[in-house]
């Protein structure tokens, strides 16, 4: 029912993680969610609660999602085998992708009373949906205190909920995505994942087609990844061969699920760890120039541009300056972006010190930053 990792064996775990890596297994969006767990793993004493979910597990969830029973007081269990905690921990830990995942986390009935701190991260939840999610943030209420990584959602959740609801920006491994201490060759031009604007995408395949450059992109469509692990180091090697990244803001193209709303999406912190001159909107968030705040971290392509090839021409015509913007984004990259940096926040919020894992680890950081 369990998955159970541990810094160090000998070591009392002093947080229990509620991970949804078994329920929801290889979705490509809550891959960098299981590189965060694995790393806080290695660098705190930690025991990850993974349960299994039960055959039935799809056709409940879509009964716990029904309309009528999310805005009802029930919390309908929907396929997730009901958990009771033996041990004590300073921290209870749970991690979602979005806020429908709260329905599993219910079911581990007396966390209150054994963990003496508990907070809840959640990837994506979008101010025009929150209607919705009634039922759902009943359950959220229940936590000392709640992370999101959409920071313009905070303060509408921070009115249902109470004033404890903060911003987490998203990370990445930023050792795995580091290029140096040996960069490879460069040999992609442009790569670009998931969400894209149709337009740009034209006008990339044109200059491929024309051999003036080696674009890289999706040409199938899933949602799948085989193995999370292996999935976040094939787009780590892809990047840090690349050039040029395309990078955009979360739903980018889905303004009726997103609304007004601009968010920082992963792929920012990857570009920028993997050394790639990143070419996309700069987003219009108040949380930009904090995370993003040295010059030139992000070429600003408007989205539905067809003036890429033209930005990629001009920065080709100056390599000096290119190896300057690859060599910020790494550093920048590594001392602030790293999954470390993440989890030293959720701690201090806790009221709990680091422990020598993550201290070593942020020496690492800095030893790799100052070898570039």
């Amino acid at each position: 029912m369990t998955d159970t990792l541990t810094q160090q064996e000998h070591d009392t775990p002093r947080v229990l993680m509620f991970s949804q890596r078994n329920i929801f297994k290889n979705l490509l969006f809550r891959c960098p969610l299981h590189e965060f767990e694995d790393i806080i793993c290695q660098i705190d004493y930690a025991d990850v609660l993974a349960p299994e979910p039960k055959h039935w597990f799809n056709l409940g969830y879509r009964i716990a999602n029904n309309r009528l029973l999310r805005h009802s007081t029930i919390t309908f269990n929907p396929g997730i085998p009901k958990i009771k905690l033996r041990n004590n921990y300073d921290l209870f830990f749970a991690v979602c992708g979005h806020p429908k995942d709260l329905v599993t986390i219910n079911t581990v009935k007396n966390w209150k009373d054994y963990c003496n701190t508990s907070i809840c991260l959640i990837d994506e939840l979008w101010v025009k949906q929150l209607f919705e999610y009634e039922c759902f943030l009943n359950i959220l209420s229940r936590f000392d205190y709640v992370m999101l990584y959409y920071s313009q959602s905070v303060k509408a959740v921070s009115k249902v909920i109470g004033d404890k609801c903060f911003f987490l920006p998203p990370g990445v491994d930023a050792i795995l995505f580091c290029p140096y201490p040996e960069p490879p060759k460069r040999v992609i031009d442009v790569y670009s994942i998931g969400r894209r604007s149709d337009v740009t995408h034209q006008t990339l395949l044109k200059m491929a087609n024309k051999n003036d450059i080696f674009y890289l992109y999706d040409s199938i469509s899933g949602s799948q990844a085989i193995n999370p692990k292996e999935h976040r180091l094939l787009l780590a090697n892809m990047a840090k061969r690349s050039r040029f990244f395309i990078v955009n803001p979360g739903l980018i193209d889905q303004p009726h699920i997103r609304g007004n709303q601009i968010e920082i999406s992963n792929r920012y912190f990857e570009g920028a760890a993997s050394g790639t001159i990143m070419l996309g909107e700069i987003p219009k968030n108040e949380e930009y120039k904090n995370l993003f705040g040295w010059p030139e971290a992000v070429v600003h392509l408007p989205f539905g541009s067809d003036g890429v090839d033209t930005i990629i021409n001009e920065l080709d015509k100056q390599p000096d300056k290119q190896e300057k913007m690859r060599r910020n984004n790494v550093i920048q990259s590594l001392l602030q972006h790293d999954w470390v940096y993440r989890w030293e926040k959720v701690l201090k919020t806790a009221g709990l010190e680091p422990m020598p894992g993550l201290l070593e680890r942020k020496k690492r950081l800095e030893t790799l930053s100052r070898l570039i």
